[in-house]
């Protein structure tokens, strides 16, 4: 004995993701990539993310350098990073470390922020990128160091009228 079809099991569009069915047909279009927008060190916010900016590398310090059987060597510096704006620090992890070394010129691509002990560090994750470029002609402001003012996370409670 047959079961009869049951109404609405009959899907429009793409198949689910991971469901292992390709699609077929003429190939999407290409998307053009936009223009970066570079922006200041002075202007970036917590927990803020995507973004890309041109710096110095001041200094590096290494803070963490560790072997693991499982995940083989594991190390994390602090490095201070500037422009004409101010500076900020900047967590490096594992091959980052060796592109930001001293008095070098690189450009962070969709960098975030993120909050360490109440204040800002840059990071570059799995996502982002890091570039060395050629020596930048713009003074760093150091007495403008953004990872030195402390924020704190505040609940706004709700009034009721």
């Amino acid at each position: 004995m047959s079961t009869p079809a049951r109404r609405g099991s009959f899907r429009r569009g793409p198949p689910p993701p991971g469901t292992g069915y390709v699609r077929r047909g003429p190939p999407a279009a290409p998307v053009p990539l936009r223009k970066p927008v570079f922006t200041t060190i002075d202007q970036l916010r917590p927990q803020t993310h995507g973004h890309t900016l041109t710096a110095r590398v001041l200094s590096a310090r290494t803070v963490l350098e560790k072997h693991s059987p499982h995940l083989g060597r594991t190390r994390v510096a602090e490095c201070l990073v500037g422009d004409h704006t101010g500076t900020i620090l900047v967590t490096a992890r594992n091959d980052q470390i060796d592109l930001l070394k001293p008095d070098t010129t690189v450009i962070f691509r969709n960098a975030k922020i993120d909050m360490f002990k109440g204040t800002m560090r840059l990071a570059v994750d799995k996502w982002g990128r890091i570039d060395v470029t050629d020596a930048a002609d713009f003074k760093v402001k150091e007495d403008n160091n953004m990872s030195l003012v402390e924020y704190e996370l505040v609940d706004v409670a709700e009034e009721d009228d």
